[in-house]
């Protein structure tokens, strides 16, 4: 039988959820970001 690993808190997957979400979005808006100035010039 496997012994799942203990659940994290509730606060740090909580936190790695929205560390992963702002990294996205942070990453999108580079590339928009990216993508205006190209059409621009």
């Amino acid at each position: 039988m496997l012994v799942s690993p203990p659940e994290p808190p509730l606060w740090q997957r909580l936190a790695w959820m929205a560390g992963i979400w702002l990294a996205s979005v942070a990453f999108l808006g580079a590339i928009a970001m990216v993508i205006r100035f190209w059409l621009k010039a």
